[in-house]
């Protein structure tokens, strides 16, 4: 549904002559992965504790408070390989606009005798982007969202907007794990691996971001940590 509504947006801004294309993506993840061990990842809609208790023992389903009622939780396994890369770097090499990897794509597991099954599991949307930029050897990694960049002391009178920063100073904060913190982390392991450079921020500020005039840049030939103009 929602890479319907990214090619119809899109359809509505590109010439009519620039291909563009949803792939379903399945993700491998390890089955051994320990965050099969602790299911931090909600998912389906909220109960109350006898409700949850009931399908709990009734389904085998991990679940935990979620404020004062109950949700689902599944494992968060990190990503390890993107099956459709083949067939999306032949379309961008064709000049197809693609759409991938979307909601972390479908977690999926080898069985014995390679034979795969999909698996109850979110793999988080912004590791899984990181992969794909770093197995199509991209120049720049943009995770394009609704804040204006990484803060440091968030939602306080001391909060910051960091502009431009590597991942060793940026590692050194605690960022929400529901948030901002997959994100950074996203960030960081793909300039580690590469040597490139990642960006966050807003995207209304696309344009502005490459230029690294916006949103916050991690590089690793950055020194220490640069705030925007106007953070104290």
């Amino acid at each position: 549904m929602i890479g319907y509504m990214i090619e119809q947006e899109l359809g509505n801004l590109l010439p009519f002559e620039v291909p563009f294309a949803t792939i379903l993506t399945m993700v491998e993840v390890d089955p051994a992965d320990p965050g099969f061990a602790n299911p931090t990842k909600f998912i389906g809609p909220v109960y109350g504790a006898a409700e949850a208790k009931k399908l709990k023992a009734e389904k085998g389903w991990a679940m935990k408070p979620d404020g004062d009622k109950w949700r689902r939780v599944v494992a968060s396994p990190r990503p390890k390989r993107i099956f459709e890369i083949r067939p999306i770097k032949w379309m961008l090499k064709k000049g197809t606009v693609v759409i991938a990897a979307g909601g972390g794509g479908i977690p999926t597991i080898y069985e014995p005798g390679r034979k795969l099954r999909g698996i109850e599991a979110v793999v988080d949307k912004d590791l899984c982007s990181e992969l794909l930029a770093r197995e199509l050897e991209a120049d720049l990694f943009i995770m394009a969202t609704d804040a204006e960049a990484v803060f440091l002391d968030w939602g306080k009178p001391t909060a910051r907007a960091v502009r431009r920063t590597s991942p060793e100073a940026m590692r050194a904060y605690q960022f929400p794990a529901g948030s901002m913190g997959p994100k950074v982390d996203a960030a960081c392991s793909f300039v580690e691996a590469t040597g490139k450079t990642a960006a966050i921020g807003a995207l209304k500020d696309l344009s502005a971001i490459c230029r690294q005039e916006a949103g916050t840049t991690i590089a690793a030939n950055a020194r220490g940590m640069d705030f925007a103009p106007g953070s104290t």
